[in-house]
């Protein structure tokens, strides 16, 4: 077999009939398409150094360029293709997971918040109770959040099912970057101050108002702002969950972007992705910027 094509190759290369079709049909064409593409495309300045030699990385760095401008704009095509594909009732869904999840990551803030402000201010303000808690709560984090799965589902079926769960799972992705902020802005806290505020017989609550949160405040400022991005994060894992075999979901955008993974939607998993990502793009732009350079300007410590 392998005789017989090589054979047939022979023929074909020595054939005059198929040599004069190609120098008087293939040639021209072949000829009339390379200028064209010439004069479509002119050959463009490669810059060259003092010297004369050719400037190697600049040229690089404009291959690469313009070789990453045509990925993202045939990735952007492609996209808006897929998105095309979308009704209504699917964008409807998409829209109202956003508004479930958004609210789950608000009520996980907020309940993170209730309980990691007073007891990081209360480990970094002692140091003995430092030494005793920081490297349990260590131990604490290091547990991952998915190992905890079996004990909050069991929990969510007496109380809520997994649309109260799902918040306690975002808790767990969110807490930790908080706590351990908050002790660091308690730690930072200069003993003079603190001094200071024993001698004016400050009251806890003028304490907590004019020195404490003040004080943390950008620090709690940059714990808020990762622990948010891990409760949007955590919301694909926590309000779509495989368990003992079987599926165990809430409505949210994380169940939808899930939901589309295992099925294959991908048009839905696009768009689901792309409304997660436009949220917290806009929510650190629109919120936690300003709040982040308020707390650059007006309240950090200089020591």
């Amino acid at each position: 077999m392998r005789f017989y094509q090589l054979w047939v190759l022979d023929i074909v290369r020595r054939s005059p009939t198929l040599r004069t079709i190609s120098d008087r049909i293939f040639q021209p064409l072949q000829t009339a398409l390379d200028n064209s593409l010439i004069r479509s495309f002119p050959v463009r300045y490669v810059p060259v150094n003092a010297k004369g030699n050719l400037n190697l990385p600049s040229f690089l760095n404009w291959v690469f360029v313009s070789g990453f401008t045509l990925i993202v704009l045939w990735g952007t095509w492609e996209a808006v293709l897929l998105l095309r594909t979308l009704g209504w009732a699917d964008w409807q869904q998409v829209i109202k997971g956003a508004i479930l999840t958004a609210l789950r990551v608000i009520i996980a803030l907020i309940l993170s918040l209730l309980w990691t402000v007073p007891v990081g201010v209360a480990i970094g303000s002692n140091r003995r109770l430092a030494q005793v808690l920081q490297p349990l709560v260590q131990i604490a984090a290091s547990v991952p959040a998915t190992a905890l799965f079996p004990l909050l589902l069991g929990l969510t079926r007496i109380a809520g099912g997994l649309q109260i769960g799902a918040i306690a799972l975002m808790m767990l992705g969110t807490m930790w970057y908080i706590l351990f902020n908050v002790i660091a802005g308690a730690q930072s806290i200069p003993s003079d101050l603190i001094e200071a505020a024993s001698v004016y017989k400050l009251s806890p609550l003028q304490r907590w108002r004019t020195l404490i949160l003040p004080a943390i405040f950008p620090y709690l400022i940059t714990g808020i702002i990762t622990a948010v991005g891990g409760a949007w994060n955590a919301s694909i894992v926590s309000e779509y969950v495989t368990f003992q075999g079987r599926v165990i979901s809430t409505s949210g955008l994380g169940a939808t972007i899930s939901h589309a993974t295992a099925t294959g939607n991908f048009s839905l998993l696009l768009a689901s992705t792309v409304i997660m990502s436009l949220l917290v793009v806009l929510t650190n732009r629109l919120i936690w910027r300003p709040l982040y350079n308020l707390a650059q300007e007006k309240y950090q410590l200089l020591v």
